[in-house]
């Protein structure tokens, strides 16, 4: 396919596939797609030890890594933050409505402890520190979202080679990407599952395209609700190089997410994909379930905390709540969740992500050929 972002990937298909898990990384980009690696969670010593399994199990296929450093956020410009720091600042209200909250679906909540240095979450420092660990590897690719990548973040790409990505999700934050000197520009919907803006993927593509062509040529990936081959001919047939998927892996064998969510998942309509702060602090698309409502809509909700605090909140309360409904706790179910995005409506059973790949490239192939069948008549 002579698309730019197989060339500068390396790759045959221009599909990439953005996880958590190693496992579906490694299988995305076997099978002739491009795994991306959700970094943000990691800490370097951690990073290290998954990115040699996906060395030990890609096979020599090209693989890149994402990580989150907020632009925005309510630490900004504050150093040393920590998470001990940061649970202090954890408002009581917010802390009791939690707990009551949890204690309605007789759940208790239990808390993880931490390190008093470890740092807060979405710590720029610790993510410049998984780009150098993610550098000692052969990535092709780091990408960044929520706000334009640190200086140093893009430098370090053009020093090793590689190109950095960033999403957005509005006109004028593509600009400002195209100006800080992004390489490639992940064009992100509504339709996406986690931090995602309120203009539509079929119109946010040309918008952005039109926009940045006058200054220059940065391919564009589209992402939002992309959860088939034929989506992803329409986005290129708009002008995109290619597509950034995230939600359809989540319901693939290899995938992090739990069996209970996985159902949850195959009985959800694109309607059960809610935009809620209540996990990040951030609006981020997700299963819409007991904790978006209690946050998003209960009269009583003492509202979400800015990110990262939400964030400080939401931890504690989702390992309690999934370990409740692993435990065979039937009520829990009914607070599960994950981010997810609107093309959930779309899952009818779970893959493999291989398998997934092959599908892509089928009903891509079969959309080229109906357009041309078109063309022709």
């Amino acid at each position: 396919m002579k698309s730019p972002i197989c060339d500068m990937l390396g790759i045959e298909f221009p599909l990439l596939a953005f996880s958590h898990c190693r496992d579906v990384v490694a299988a995305v980009s076997r099978a002739g797609g491009f795994g991306v690696l959700g970094a943000t969670v990691h800490t370097p010593e951690t990073l290290e030890r998954e990115l040699n399994w996906i060395d030990a199990h890609v096979d020599g296929k090209p693989y890149g890594i994402d990580v989150l450093i907020p632009e925005n956020i309510s630490t900004a410009g504050e150093k040393d933050v920590t998470w001990k720091s940061l649970e202090a600042r954890v408002p009581q209200e917010h802390r009791n409505y939690t707990r009551e909250l949890l204690k309605k679906y007789d759940i208790e909540l239990t808390t993880t402890s931490v390190a008093d240095n470890q740092p807060q979450p979405f710590d720029a420092k610790t993510a410049m520190e998984l780009l150098e660990v993610a550098f000692r590897h052969p990535i092709r690719l780091i990408a960044n979202a929520l706000g334009v990548p640190p200086k140093a973040m893009i430098e370090m790409g053009k020093t090793h080679g590689v190109p950095v990505a960033a999403l957005v999700g509005a006109k004028e934050h593509a600009l400002r990407q195209v100006a800080a000197g992004v390489d490639i520009l992940v064009v992100q919907g509504t339709e996406a599952g986690g931090h995602c803006g309120e203009v539509s993927t079929m119109v946010l593509v040309p918008e952005v395209i039109k926009a940045i062509k006058p200054i220059r040529d940065v391919p564009v990936l589209a992402a939002g609700g992309i959860m088939t081959g034929r989506q992803m001919a329409a986005c290129m047939a708009m002008g995109a190089a290619g597509a950034w998927t995230g939600s359809v892996w989540l319901a693939t064998v290899e995938a992090e997410t739990t069996e209970i969510f996985r159902e949850k998942m195959i009985a959800a309509s694109s309607r059960d994909a809610v935009r809620s702060k209540g996990r990040t602090g951030k609006p981020a698309r997700q299963l819409r379930s007991v904790w978006t409502d209690a946050w998003d809509r209960a009269p009583e909700s003492p509202g979400a905390l800015p990110m990262p605090l939400q964030s400080i909140i939401s931890r504690d309360a989702f390992n309690s709540i999934d370990r409740a409904a692993a435990a065979g706790n039937e009520r829990a179910r009914d607070l599960v969740s994950y981010f997810v995005g609107q093309g959930v409506g779309l899952i009818d059973s779970v893959k493999s992500a291989g398998a997934v790949v092959q599908e892509f490239k089928e009903e891509f192939a079969e959309a080229v050929e109906h357009m041309n069948a078109l063309v022709a008549e």
